[in-house]
């Protein structure tokens, strides 16, 4: 038999690379036993939380402190986001609502008959409170748009303003609402664009943060001479007015400039970012073997962990050529998959695995090509 271990060649480097950017998801003690959690991948800073042990405020990165076995509640400003949400390395928004942290439990299954956490994932970001929710922080970033890899910066000048927009509405936000109801405009504005149009998303000063000029200011206003010689540097002109009104207007956040693409755009980036973190902390011993096709003897690949044991959930495993390659059994506890060739010389197959880490609902897929001498 021969084997080639490529995963194993290259594991010295890999470690390096994966401990830098990787392993921080499981939180790190601080020494109190607390750890670091991290409301979505890139952040969302400025959240207000708070589990039995502590209160605070999310940092630039978007992370918390949390003691195993806490729930959390998240608030911006005054608003509640959410409670009770089992606290964790990694918190989405599809956890904080309970309804949603059930169905994460239950997997899809894909084409290869192999069960799948991301095809709930995606169902679940048609549910209209998540959507609502997801594109009410989104507007409230201080950049209006967010590229890959850039979190949600929701800053303290626009937490203050929040807070006064909030007491000032009749009814409160209610992200379970209808979709045409919480992003309503024009004469029956929602509560939701309602404070978004009373947010100034500039520095305190700047012009866009005033009040627009009225119409009765507009109208009062002298007509700007067409002779540059006889306009007067400081007078505003009917026209200037106009045009300053327009560039306040246009300033004026709502629902709209963060649609439904734009946050389910954001879910989906930020779900695939956590799988790809946790799939990179896994392995196994082996990504090419090659036997003999009189070589019947059962053969084990074992799942193998990053800087730590892959303590598993659950493990299933199939062969994409069965003729070849039989998968005899598999067990979560050994985190390990038997299989055995059955082909004939010439042939080949992919060993799928499949298997979920024993602290998450996302399951993990690796390959291995058995090759038949």
């Amino acid at each position: 038999m021969r084997s080639a271990h490529f995963k194993s060649a290259l594991l010295p480097l890999v470690s390096v690379l994966l401990l830098a950017g990787c392993l921080d998801d499981d939180g790190g003690d601080s020494g109190d036993g607390s750890r670091t959690g991290q409301i979505m991948p890139a952040g969302i800073s400025g959240l207000s939380y708070s589990t039995a042990s502590r209160s605070d405020t999310t940092d630039s990165e978007g992370r918390y402190r949390y003691f195993p076995g806490e729930t959390l509640t998240l608030k911006v400003g005054n608003l509640e986001l959410a409670e009770g949400v089992p606290v964790q390395p990694v918190v989405t928004p599809l956890e904080f609502f309970p309804d949603l942290r059930t169905a994460l439990q239950i997997p899809g299954t894909t084409a290869e008959g192999l069960q799948s956490h991301r095809i709930t994932e995606q169902q679940l970001l048609l549910d209209v409170p998540l959507i609502n929710l997801t594109r009410f922080l989104l507007a409230l970033n201080w950049k209006l748009n967010i590229s890959s890899g850039e979190g949600i910066e929701i800053r303290e000048r626009v937490i203050t303003q929040l807070n006064v927009a909030l007491a000032e509405l009749d009814e409160p936000i209610d992200f379970h609402v209808p979709q045409d109801e919480f992003e309503s405009a024009g004469n029956d504005t929602s509560p939701a664009n309602q404070v978004l149009s009373r947010i100034c998303f500039f520095p305190e000063g700047n012009e866009l943060c005033e009040a627009p000029p009225t119409d009765e200011e507009i109208a009062a206003a002298p007509e700007r001479p067409e002779d540059t010689d006889e306009r007067d540097e400081d007078v505003e002109y009917r026209v200037d007015l106009e045009n300053k009104r327009d560039r306040i207007m246009n300033a004026v956040r709502s629902l709209d400039d963060a649609d439904v693409d734009d946050a389910r755009n954001y879910l989906t980036r930020e779900l695939d970012t956590i799988t790809t973190r946790l799939a990179n902390r896994y392995y196994l011993d082996d990504d090419v073997v090659e036997f003999p096709a009189t070589d019947t003897a059962i053969k084990t690949v074992k799942v193998k962990k990053i800087g730590g044991k892959p303590e598993l959930a659950d493990i299933e495993s199939v062969s994409t050529r069965s003729q070849d390659v039989v998968v005899h059994s598999f067990g979560w506890q050994s985190a390990s998959v038997d299989y055995f060739v059955a082909g004939e010389s010439g042939g080949e197959s992919e060993l799928l695995v499949n298997f979920r880490p024993d602290d998450t609902y996302r399951w993990v897929k690796k390959q291995l090509r058995v090759i038949i001498e």
